[in-house]
């Protein structure tokens, strides 16, 4: 992996040397299952007798040729890079190699189905991966356009940016498709995707009044689970939504849909070619916190056409501008667009939470990150690039007023389409639009680290009333920046036994005390509620009698948004150990049954779970577990029949079961012995159930294996993997199968990792302490990047939670001080153990 870095200042002394004008790409996957042909002529323009290279990730370089000129591939190629002497002002470069196919999820991915051994290929080129499938400058601002012409099996689907042209004959069973080139891109968002997908085809008019034709792509085997009326109803409403509010018609002559195997992430946004992951092809029954994250992460992708597509950063340190802002406008969009009008307290949940754990790490940093290489940039696929930008955007939005800034982000497309930007070319248009000086807002919260925390400071007189009324600002010491925030403040009281907003207040916060003199001679309420409707980023505290209504009444406050904002005060208290661990888990139990909103339920579940097995005093943590188990299964029982919470509660079930009464239920549920009204053990629930019982001992490999004979899917084999690493007796096995063998595929590593932290003993791990960090570097150097990570985060033993895990990694870091990207994943791990220690200390006190 670090043969294959590029620098920051490598990139940006190349980007002064070259203009590039075109790519000329030319594949061949008809040559066997390991390597393809690649043939990539490239035009650009350079400082005549510059020397410079070409980003290409080969196993065999068959010849390059510059300008007529033969060079030697042994001399000016290491598989990596192809060095590039004595340029002239005008140059053609000719690249004919074997690339090589990945199992990763990086470059160019293939995947056979287990189910009918067709096979399948997919790109995925962020960051740095399109030169693993044919040589390209490989930096995001050297645009240029791209012509790619494939030679497949006749009866495969293959799609790439451009409209997918009538392909020629080839003979034998072989067609070439010649592609129209594409506009002016970046590398990174190119595509190829083929193999015998099943498709389905609409189209939409645009709002320049073009049609845009749409296709919904899945592996046959799942095709029967698509439902493309609906995935392509939400495009619908997306498009419609961004090309109004931007002011600019979608940029590209078609948006294909394509649902790939053993994908990394959520999605990719190719332009007019974006992959999913097949997690998104339900085969089974899902949350409806699953489905609304398929629809948020639909326009998420498709917000990516205008924000990253078409106006592209400079270079990986504004990554923030091209993910914070999808993430805040598909937000947005399924808020005001489409059904899932609630989106808002989903965001709340979900990404706030992680930005806020993120921001506490010591491995935070600011929006606009410094990125110093390829390396840097991987790893900061984080909460901060996501979340944090786009709640500090939505925080940005309430600054400058909706319309200006929506006014300011029209005029940047305009004026930028098809280039790059900085930062400042954003705000540069934002203040044009708004009036304000951003120059302040933007050192404050977008070049500086950490989350503050917000409290109400006041006094009141003999019949409840205001007198003074504070909102006090702190910040961590290691980042003591106090900023500027625009906030609510909602006053919500008892009223037919609901807590109901009778007053909401917004204001500007600065400084580390601002007064509220809006509110003073008002009632108090029964609970004050800071950063009502979440427009601000921060850590909020409620007093301490609102606190005790909010323990009393969580479940009555009728804002499912409001309900959201305490669920979420009360975890971080309990992370900041400033209450205890188990004071949490009661307040989980007493509530978690009304709760109506998907993503909260299942976000506090997941958080619950978290708590009883890492934060509870490890004296406390077995009753804790045991006292969770119960009740999940007692609410499961309560819930109505056939509901996304009986099924929520049924999967938290099996997550925590271990004790022997607790297996048996989990065995009744999965034989139908004991059955609850309406609910159906389909595929994937079985495999969580068999899971359960593998992680308690009660099944071994000869039920794994049975269970996989019915379900030999790609998603059967992964939850085999699962299954198997979580039994008692099946570590050493996941171990050896990751960690010391090489082959795994991306998501057969992840799913192993998932299983061997799955205990109800965490001793059990305690022998793979040593071994861990015995094989970090050699995990490093040579596996990619995808592969690294999945083990480094998969396999440590963090359920452990102890002061000798702790001893160990301070030991590894301090031997190994280089490396910094492969040292950030170790102390970002570290600091939850750290974490859990000092939230037990709190619990046991």
């Amino acid at each position: 992996m670090p043969g294959e870095n590029l620098t920051r200042v490598e990139a940006q002394e190349r980007a002064a040397l070259l203009t590039v004008h075109d790519y000329a790409v030319e594949l061949d996957l008809t040559t066997g299952p390991e390597v393809f042909r690649s043939i990539t002529t490239v035009r650009f323009s350079a400082q005549e007798g510059a020397s410079t290279f070409i980003d290409a990730i080969t196993r065999t370089v068959h010849s390059a040729t510059l300008n007529g000129r033969e060079l030697d591939p042994a001399a000016v190629s290491d598989g990596v890079r192809i060095q590039l002497d004595g340029l002239a002002a005008e140059n053609e470069l000719r690249v004919d190699a074997d690339a090589i196919y990945t199992n990763t999820g990086e470059g160019l991915h293939r995947f056979v189905d287990p189910v009918d051994d067709e096979v399948y290929l997919y790109s995925q080129f962020e960051v740095p991966d399109s030169r693993r499938m044919f040589a390209v400058f490989e930096q995001p601002d050297l645009k240029a356009t791209f012509q790619f012409t494939v030679t497949a099996p006749s009866r495969w689907e293959v799609v790439s940016n451009s409209p997918t042209p009538q392909p020629t004959e080839a003979g034998d069973g072989v067609s070439r498709w010649e592609f129209p080139p594409t506009p002016v891109i970046s590398s990174y968002i190119t595509a190829l995707i083929a193999g015998p997908y099943a498709v389905e085809r609409r189209e939409l008019t645009s709002s320049d009044g073009r049609t845009i034709p749409l296709g919904v792509f899945s592996r046959k085997s799942l095709a029967q689970y698509l439902d493309t009326d609906y995935i392509v109803e939400k495009t619908k409403q997306g498009f419609a939504f961004y090309e109004e509010i931007f002011d600019f018609p979608y940029p590209f002559e078609k948006y294909d849909q394509l649902f790939v195997p053993e994908f990394n992430a959520g999605a990719m946004e190719n332009a007019g070619a974006v992959t999913f992951t097949e997690t998104y092809v339900f085969r089974s029954k899902v949350t409806e916190a699953v489905r609304e994250r398929r629809v948020i992460t639909i326009l998420h992708e498709l917000g990516h056409m205008w924000f990253g597509d078409l106006v592209t950063m400079k270079w990986w340190n504004d990554l923030w501008l091209n993910e914070s802002f999808a993430e805040y406008i598909s937000t947005l969009a399924a808020a005001e667009a489409t059904e899932w009008t609630e989106s808002w307290t989903t965001f709340a949940a979900l990404e706030k939470g992680w930005a806020y754990r993120q921001d506490q790490l010591p491995s935070t940093h600011p929006i606009v990150a410094t990125i110093n290489d390829l390396e840097d940039v991987q790893v900061n696929f984080d909460g901060i690039t996501y979340a944090k930008g786009a709640s500090v955007l939505k925080q940005l939005v309430a600054w400058v007023g909706r319309e200006a800034f929506l006014q300011g982000v029209a005029a940047y497309f305009k004026k930028h389409q098809f280039k790059n930007t900085e930062l400042r070319d954003l705000l540069t248009e934002l203040e044009a639009a708004s009036g304000r000086d951003l120059t302040a807002w933007s050192e404050k919260w977008l070049e500086t680290a950490g989350v503050n925390t917000l409290r109400p400071e006041f006094e009141l007189d003999d019949e409840g009333r205001f007198t003074s009324l504070a909102i006090t600002q702190t910040a961590p010491p290691e980042w003591p920046t106090i900023r500027p925030h625009r906030l609510a403040v909602g006053l919500y009281n008892l009223r037919g036994g609901k807590l109901v907003r009778d007053g909401r207040v917004e204001l500007d916060v600065d400084g580390e005390r601002t007064e509220v003199s809006e509110l003073v001679r008002e009632k108090k309420p029964d609970l004050l509620l800071l950063n009502d409707d979440d427009l601000a980023y921060a850590k909020i505290r409620l007093d301490d009698e609102s606190l005790l209504v909010a323990i009393d009444y969580l479940s009555a406050i009728e804002s499912p948004l409001a309900r959201s904002l305490v669920w979420g005060s009360a975890w971080d208290s309990t992370r900041d150990a400033e209450t205890a661990a188990r004071d949490y888990v009661q307040l989980v139990l007493r509530n978690i049954g009304a709760e109506t909103e998907s993503t909260t339920l299942r976000t506090v579940l997941a958080q619950a779970q978290t708590t009883a097995a890492m934060y509870v005093a490890p004296e406390r943590r077995e009753a804790a577990l045991r006292e969770l188990g119960d009740a999940f299964w007692a609410l499961a029982k309560e819930a109505a029949p056939g509901s996304d919470a009986q099924f929520q509660f049924v999967k938290a079930f099996a997550a925590v079961a271990h004790t022997p009464a607790q297996l048996d239920d989990v065995q009744g549920v999965l034989d139908g012995t004991t059955t609850l009204p309406e609910l159906t053990v389909d595929t994937d629930l079985r495999w969580e159930l068999l899971t359960a019982l593998a992680a308690g001992g009660r099944v071994g490999a000869a039920e794994i294996d049975a269970t996989l004979e019915q379900d030999n899917t790609a998603t059967g084999r992964q939850s085999a993997a699962t299954a198997r690493a979580a039994m008692p007796d099946g570590k050493e096995q996941a171990w050896t199968s990751i960690v010391e063998e090489t082959g795994a595929s991306n998501l057969i590593v992840r799913a192993t990792g998932a299983g061997f932290l799955r205990t109800a003993d965490p001793s059990v791990l305690e022998p793979f302490v040593a071994r861990y960090f015995d094989a970090l570097t050699t995990i490093w150097e040579t596996r990619s990047y995808a592969i690294a990570a999945g083990i480094i985060n998969g396999f440590y033993p963090s359920v452990l939670a102890d002061q000798a895990l702790v001893d160990a990694t301070r030991a590894w870091l301090e031997a190994n001080p280089e490396t910094p990207a492969l040292r950030r994943l170790v102390i970002e791990n570290l600091a939850g153990v750290e974490r859990a220690l000092r939230v037990q200390a709190r619990d046991a006190a």
